[in-house]
């Protein structure tokens, strides 16, 4: 694809910039509270899903496929905004969550803070 680097950076345009494995990073947000709750990994087919269907998917580094969020468990995220960082190299996903997002069953995966060394649970 040929276009001026400026139009990633300044331009309307949207170029996703993904790494050498084909991936960007999608930090997803609770659109109501602004909780964070999850970090995942978009690939081009995961994005495409995702604009397509308004439900998240993600690329699963794992099991090297495309993954729908909450395909097994029903905690499905639905989409409401996708915000570009200004390189174009990572995403923030506004979601609704249909339940946990975590797959220990915590509202978010983020449910732990680092203190002197030691993980303690983060308080609701």
């Amino acid at each position: 694809m040929s276009f001026d680097p400026s139009e990633r950076e300044t331009g309307s345009q949207f170029l996703p910039k993904f790494d050498e494995k084909g991936l960007v990073c999608a930090v997803v947000q609770d659109t109501e509270s602004g909780t964070i709750l999850m970090v995942a990994f978009m690939d081009q087919e995961a994005l495409d899903a995702t604009r397509e269907t308004g439900i998240a998917h993600f690329h699963s580094r794992s099991r090297g496929k495309l993954w729908k969020k909450g395909e097994t468990s029903g905690n499905v995220l639905r989409v409401e905004e996708i915000l570009v960082d200004c390189d174009q190299d990572a995403l923030v996903l506004r979601c609704r969550p249909a339940g946990p997002t975590c797959h220990t069953g915590a509202v978010s995966c983020f449910y732990r803070r680092l203190e002197d060394g030691i993980l303690q649970p983060v308080k609701s």
